[in-house]
């Protein structure tokens, strides 16, 4: 056990400061009594040890107050969580055609991507033990969570996801080169990209399918996610096709499969073969934290400020 301020406890001594102050003395009483009565209306004095009970429940209280203050602890280690050992990062397209309603979800039609965010947060939800970032991507590419073990904030950031923040284009290679920079450096065993699109790179200045051949050379897959109803090789003249072409090289460059999602139906069966992927075990250092314990002292003190005033209703009474 150890102290957060153990200096305050020098302070102990303190009350024995009043002993040596000059006593005032006593003043004369106001109104004059007959002995008899005066008798009767002074307050009975304990005799024996019991007279010392109100000054040492005070020094007592005061010993605990001090003890409190100075912040008692003790040091416990916390078994955490298995990590997995693996890094998953999602690259979500925000692109205007994100918005176009063609999904059903639970009875109700809704768009692309209210369907990714309530399959996608779910997934994210269940990744204990990973560790999971989130890339978004239009015209322009950002980190919108950091790769971190917790999944909460991370799938709260995928529900609150909003259209236009990065502008109405497609750039994938943008949103495919700033999750693998978010995985380059990181030493798991198991690094994966999760690319969710339903259009064509239109804004990028790197030809996406180079980007998956450079993440397949640092370790990192990469799982595509085509959305929508149509593809850019069944309907080339379409302006929401999704270039499932382009997306199956990204994938195939990179070691991972190309999902062809078409209904929320096929969003969760894709979210349910990705949860499958194997895990690379390993053991999470354990934490280490301290347990405060000055509720203890600070209760005790508490009750021992109210025994002179027990005692004083007593000799009222």
């Amino acid at each position: 056990m150890s102290f957060a301020a153990s200096w305050l406890l020098l302070l102990l001594p303190l009350p024995l400061l009043a002993l040596l102050l000059p006593q005032r003395p006593l003043r004369r009483a106001a109104l004059a009594l007959p002995p008899a009565f005066a008798a009767q209306a002074r307050p009975a004095v304990p005799k024996g040890p019991a007279r010392h009970l109100p000054r040492a429940a005070l020094w007592l209280a005061w010993g605990c107050a001090l003890l409190a203050l100075a912040g008692p602890r003790q040091l416990e280690t916390i078994d955490a969580l298995p990590a997995s050992g693996r890094d998953i990062v999602l690259a979500l397209d925000l692109s205007g055609s994100m918005e176009r309603e063609d999904f059903e979800l639970d009875g109700a039609r809704v768009s692309r991507l209210a369907a990714v965010q309530a399959v996608a947060a779910q997934f994210v939800r269940g990744r204990d033990g990973d560790r999971v970032g989130l890339v978004v991507f239009g015209a322009r590419a950002y980190v919108a969570a950091a790769p971190t073990h917790d999944v909460a904030a991370v799938a709260q950031a995928i529900e609150t996801a909003m259209i236009g923040v990065s502008g109405r284009a497609t750039a994938i290679a943008d949103g495919l080169g700033l999750a693998i920079r978010r995985l380059r450096g990181r030493a798991a065993d198991s690094r994966v990209i999760l690319l969710l699109s339903d259009g064509q790179d239109t804004s990028g200045a790197v030809d996406p399918v180079a980007a998956a051949g450079a993440a397949a050379a640092l370790g990192i897959r990469i799982h595509t996610i085509a959305l929508g109803p149509r593809d850019l090789e069944g309907a080339p003249d379409s302006r929401d096709a999704v270039d499932t072409a382009t997306l199956r090289r990204i994938a195939q460059a990179a070691g991972g499969v190309m999902f062809r999602v078409r209904s929320t139906a096929d969003l969760r069966a894709v979210a349910e073969a990705i949860d499958r992927l194997e895990p690379s075990a390993a053991d999470a250092p354990p934490i280490r934290g301290w347990r405060p314990l000055w509720v203890w002292p600070g209760a005790l003190a508490l009750l021992l400020l109210g025994v002179p005033l027990l005692l004083r209703r007593g000799e009222v009474a």
